[in-house]
């Protein structure tokens, strides 16, 4: 009797805290673009997550092994945190968080490895939080929209001559006109664009653009700066035997 009323009181709070931070949220509007990937092998975790994630408002995909991720990476798509599993099948979590941060994707991981060594070698190689299992609902809500706001960076709008890049909404303007680019395409062009004046080789691009799935040549990288030309009438410049360069003229 006692234990069914402890988790009947522990179901309520989970409820009223989410409900909470769905008003907090909404008042702030931090939910409405946040997209969320939930990388997690067991079924029902990762279900039980997603669920929680949609209940504060976010939109949820979800991933059950590490190549699955990659291929989603590498068509271009896109997330504004990940929550993943390090034990997975396929590529483990730590092998997927640089293709992950390459991408400009936060990670935080979540696990039953609960050594000081694990979560030394997942902080210190990148990961913005550590959380152990079991783990409480409402925590890892605290968490997620922690580290949205601490990864809140200034770039959300870029711009370059007459082009308007809106980073979180991943669209693009030429003189408020929509440009109809791919998402490798985009990839690409922000890579260009936060490195604007420098000198970026082929190799390069392909790791920040294609990452580490990619086992093509570098002419790939000359096909899609080509389309990117037309496209933008940016003035990127061939830099011989290295690469490409953007360069703003306005």
């Amino acid at each position: 009797m006692l234990t069914s009323c402890r988790k009947s009181l522990q179901s309520h709070y989970t409820i009223l805290v989410i409900i909470i931070m769905v008003l907090l949220y909404n008042v702030r509007g931090v939910t409405a673009m946040s997209k969320i990937y939930v990388i997690e092998d067991e079924l029902a975790i990762n279900r039980a997550i997603c669920l929680n994630l949609e209940a504060a408002g976010y939109d949820v995909e979800a991933a059950y092994n590490g190549d699955d991720v990659m291929a989603a990476l590498f068509n271009g798509q896109h997330f504004d945190l990940a929550l993943v599993d390090v034990m997975l099948p396929g590529k483990n979590g730590f092998e997927l968080l640089k293709p992950l941060t390459d991408r400009g994707i936060p990670v935080i991981f979540l696990t039953a490895k609960s050594d000081t060594e694990s979560k030394v070698t997942g902080l210190s190689d990148g990961a913005e939080d550590y959380i152990t299992k079991p783990f409480a609902m409402p925590e890892l809500l605290v968490r997620v929209d922690k580290v949205l706001e601490r990864y809140d960076r200034s770039d959300k709008i870029l711009q370059v001559d007459d082009i308007m890049i809106n980073v979180p909404e991943r669209s693009c303007k030429k003189n408020d006109s929509p440009l109809s680019l791919t998402p490798i395409e985009f990839n690409l062009l922000l890579v260009l664009v936060r490195n604007k004046n420098i000198a970026l080789s082929r190799d390069k691009l392909l790791a920040e653009v294609w990452g580490q799935l990619f086992e093509g040549e570098t002419r790939t990288v000359d096909v899609h700066i080509a389309q990117l030309r037309k496209k933008t009438d940016l003035h990127i410049v061939s830099i011989p035997k290295v690469g490409y360069r953007l360069e703003e003229t306005l």
